[in-house]
């Protein structure tokens, strides 16, 4: 049997798609070129022939992450009314969204030690969604220790969400549950 070939169209895109796909089910510690390859369905050496390695895909595919990220925030941001204050809760519950819709990519970009944080790609996606955050926060006069109140919540409402350590909340209706999330915000913003 023939190996398939590695070109098709948007060769990045496929593997980064099925990159995650395979985060989702095999965890980082299962992660493998070999499988993503077989997902895209692609020669087994099109994402190192692409990558590099491992690392390289993660890496890629996290910073991939963080622009999803930072999309998931500035479509909430796009529902919410003109001030600071609104723009800034949107954010928050972006933020918070993200983590539950895609929780294997979130762990990547927050916590995972197999991917390059030297990469100038993924050091510019991680500087571009700390600063549409803390940009966020110094639109209502908030200061340096200001972001980090409102991160280090809004980052554990995520981690407490994705866990299911606020049920009482994750299963309220979705105006409801934005609300409670809402509250616990308000009490971090400037």
């Amino acid at each position: 049997m023939a190996d398939k070939p590695y070109h098709h169209g948007n060769l990045r895109a496929a593997l980064l798609t099925a990159a995650e796909a395979e985060l989702t089910e095999a965890g980082v510690e299962g992660f493998s070129l070999r499988s993503v390859a077989r997902r895209a369905g692609v020669s087994h050496a099109a994402p190192k022939h692409h990558f590099g390695d491992t690392a390289g895909l993660l890496t890629a595919l996290a910073a991939e992450g963080f622009r999803a990220f930072v999309a998931a925030q500035t479509a909430r941001e796009a529902q919410a009314g003109d001030g600071a204050a609104e723009k800034l809760m949107a954010s928050g519950l972006g933020y918070v969204d993200f983590a539950c819709a895609r929780p294997a990519l979130f762990r990547l970009i927050f916590t995972s030690r197999r991917i390059d944080e030297s990469s100038d790609e993924l050091v510019d996606a991680g500087s571009a969604a700390y600063m549409h955050l803390a940009n966020g926060v110094m639109a209502m006069g908030g200061r340096e220790g200001d972001i980090a109140a409102f991160w280090a919540t809004a980052h554990g409402l995520a981690e407490l969400m994705m866990s299911g350590r606020l049920a009482q909340i994750a299963d309220l209706p979705e105006g409801e549950r934005d609300a409670a999330l809402g509250t616990i915000l308000r009490r971090a913003m400037p």
